[in-house]
């Protein structure tokens, strides 16, 4: 992975070693795709980047990405991920273009044309879709075109960074606390282990046995995993939440999973985040959520809407870190 210097000076606060302050490789589609390094750097620059946002035209990344553009190619429904990356790319002085996906994800011809079209014209694609493998295609068709995952099946890594954000605002160091995940053993979940043992953060998945992560996901994150972190799978929501730091819900039904959803929520009975559950937790717990979330389901309201949810600062702070990712595979950071 290459490595950049920042020439300008900072304050404390922002400041970060010259060798970790790196530019990611051609591709974020996983959070595995990142050193330790990165993902802290990354972190760095997006709280940067969140407090430098009020100054508009005038912050030091407001030109950035002039000359770069971006394309969305997105076959699944977005907020969050759309509008956050959209907004970050005019931010930092780019363009967008979000071709419809009948045409960008290989409906009228094969991706790999696709790819080796767009890549004559953007510098990046952010792309959601079913299986990992579609990315794979787009990366191996192309030589220079960015690859950013903006949710597959298997891994959502920009949602990841966001909850890493967040839980840093709320804590400081995440290092040494405990982060409870309730539910389903989905892509969040596995791209949220995957930062959490980066981060030495400790983490205790409580899912229904075959709904768990497999344990290939675990052994991936447990061969990057730092300062002691663990990372254990449970089925009781409760002995997950005891003691614990935050506590993380997610959709028990997600996108293309419509078919099942009567059996998962006969399944995910008890996995419900209420208020009895986040007092097993420690008193000034937070609760976290990726959003949408059907209350009544996987979170009551008031756990949803009470003083201790974080869930608006986690969509917030998708905008941050993306801008924080576009800088750093497009060598923006050369300018900040």
């Amino acid at each position: 992975m290459d490595t950049i210097s920042d020439t300008k000076s900072v304050s404390s606060e922002d400041a970060v070693a010259p060798d970790v302050m790196p530019r990611t490789g051609r591709t974020y589609l996983s959070v595995l795709d990142l050193s330790p390094e990165a993902l802290e750097a990354c972190l760095t620059l997006a709280a940067r980047l969140k407090r430098e946002r009020h100054l508009g035209a005038d912050a030091p990344t407001a030109r950035a990405l002039r000359g770069h553009s971006l394309a969305l190619l997105f076959d699944k429904p977005s907020l969050r991920t759309r509008t956050g990356f959209e907004i970050a790319m005019r931010e930092l002085g780019g363009n967008v273009t979000c071709p419809p996906s009948a045409d960008a994800l290989g409906t009228r011809e094969p991706l790999a044309d696709v790819a080796r079209s767009l890549e004559r014209w953007v510098s990046v694609a952010a792309i959601r879709t079913s299986e990992q493998m579609r990315l794979r295609e787009f990366v191996e068709a192309t030589t220079r075109l960015r690859i950013v995952n903006a949710l597959t099946n298997e891994e959502h890594p920009c949602q990841a960074l966001a909850d890493c954000l967040t839980v840093r605002e709320r804590w400081g160091a995440v290092r040494g606390r405990t982060l409870a995940y309730v539910g389903d053993g989905n892509n969040v979940a596995a791209s949220l282990t995957h930062a959490a043992m980066m981060l030495g953060l400790n983490l205790r998945l409580a899912s229904p046995k075959r709904f768990a992560l497999p344990e290939a996901t675990l052994t991936a994150a447990r061969r990057v995993a730092r300062h002691g972190a663990t990372v254990v799978q449970l089925q009781d929501p409760v002995e997950a939440v005891r003691g614990a730091d935050a506590v993380y819900a997610d959709v028990w039904t997600s996108m293309g999973q419509e078919a099942d959803q009567t059996r998962r929520r006969a399944a995910f009975q008890g996995y419900r985040v209420t208020s009895a559950l986040m007092a097993e937790a420690n008193d000034d717990a937070v609760f976290m959520h990726c959003l949408p979330a059907h209350r009544g389901e996987e979170v009551d309201a008031d756990v949803l809407e009470g003083p201790r949810s974080v869930v608006f600062d986690q969509a917030e702070n998708r905008l941050h870190t993306q801008k924080a990712l576009l800088l750093m595979m497009l060598g923006g950071t050369d300018l900040c």
